[in-house]
C-alpha cells in the first residue's frame, strides 16, 4: 500500500526501513470520490495530499467568474494550497476539486511537524521537493508567458500525456490561458506535426 509513496520521497533521500516506517505510520489514507470539493476559497487548507490514484485540479475564480486552473495532480503527486494557508496562515484563494474518484494518502501540518521530529531526514526531503514545486511553478509561470498555444499545448502533452482523455477539453484550455475553441484548433495544428 505505502510502495508508490515511499519510492516517491526515496528519489531525494535515502531512508531507513524504520524512517520510512514511521512515515508511513503518520500517513492518513483517504478515499474521496469524484467531483468533490476538498477545499474551497476562504477556508483554511490543513492537509498536503499525495495523490495515490485519480485527478485532481486545482483553481480559482478570476474577477470575471472565470475558473483559472492553476494544477493538474495526477498519480505520484502532491497537491495542497501551501502559498496561502499553510505557509502564511490566511483563508485559502483556492478551490481543490477531484476529478476522478481518488487515493491520497495526507498529511496535516501537525503529523509533518511530527515526522520531522522523529525522522528529520524527512525535512531535507521535504525542502527538495519544495524546491522542485516552485521550479516547476516558475517554469509554468514562464511558459504562459512567453510561448504560444501550441507550444504550450505540446509541452502539457509531454507533461500529462494521458491527461486529454481524462479530463474535459475546456479544463485543458483553462490551464493552458486559452479559450475551448482556440484549444481546439491548437489541437488541429498539434495533430499535424
Amino acid at each position: 500500500m505505502y510502495s508508490r509513496i515511499n519510492k516517491s520521497i526515496s528519489r531525494y533521500v535515502d531512508f531507513t526501513q524504520e524512517e520510512l516506517d514511521i512515515f508511513n505510520s503518520l500517513l492518513e489514507y483517504r478515499k474521496v470520490p469524484k467531483k468533490t470539493i476538498m477545499l474551497h476559497e476562504g477556508e483554511m487548507c490543513n492537509f498536503e495530499a499525495f495523490v495515490i490514484q485519480g485527478c485532481v485540479r486545482k483553481y480559482y475564480i478570476d474577477v470575471n467568474g472565470f475558473e483559472v486552473i492553476l494544477q493538474f495532480a495526477i498519480e505520484d503527486a502532491w497537491v495542497s494550497d501551501i502559498s496561502f494557508s499553510i505557509y502564511e496562515d490566511k483563508p485559502s484563494k483556492l478551490y481543490i476539486e477531484t476529478l476522478e474518484d481518488c487515493e491520497f494518502f495526507v498529511f496535516t501540518p501537525e503529523t509533518k511537524e511530527e515526522l520531522f521530529k522523529r525522522a528529520p531526514k524527512f525535512e531535507r526531503a521535504y525542502r527538495i521537493l519544495f524546491q522542485r514545486n516552485l521550479a516547476a511553478l516558475q517554469n509554468r509561470l514562464f511558459n504562459t508567458i512567453s510561448k504560444t498555444a501550441l507550444d504550450k499545448y505540446l509541452e502539457f502533452l509531454e507533461l500529462y500525456p494521458t491527461l486529454p482523455q481524462r479530463v474535459a477539453q475546456h479544463y485543458i484550455a483553462s490551464y493552458l490561458g486559452i479559450s475551448a475553441e482556440f484549444l481546439s484548433k491548437t489541437r488541429a495544428k498539434a495533430a499535424k506535426i
